[in-house]
């Protein structure tokens, strides 16, 4: 048994935000509003990142068009006793994805920790 510490990437959706500030301060906001009332205050919330085309520089991951957003967030949590790699996947993305229910959810990274 081992433990291990999982990212996952979420795709969310937030609407009526005025740019890309105000959309990651709701997307997190929302975000953790919903996990906390499930008691899940041990997954930490993150804006994600992604590579401008054009610049090549890290830039934040959301997309705002009409109001509307899309916000990559990366959610992570340490699942303890896992059996592999693979159930500690499975762990994390039950756990979480019974608070956010219909939010996309994608591995990013696992790292299994040492005692």
């Amino acid at each position: 048994m081992g433990n291990y510490h999982v990212t996952l990437q979420a795709a969310y959706v937030v609407k009526n935000v005025d740019d890309v500030e105000d959309a990651i301060s709701v997307a997190i906001s929302q975000i953790g509003r919903t996990l906390n009332r499930h008691g899940m205050e041990y997954v930490d919330i993150d804006i994600g990142l992604t590579i401008c085309p054009k610049c090549g520089e890290p830039i934040d991951c959301v997309l705002v068009v009409a109001r509307t957003a899309l916000v990559g967030v990366l959610l992570s949590m340490r699942v303890f006793n896992a059996e592999s790699t693979e159930h500690a996947i499975r762990i994390a993305k039950a756990t979480i994805g019974k608070a956010l229910k219909d939010i996309p959810l994608e591995v990013v990274d696992v790292v299994e920790m040492r005692k």
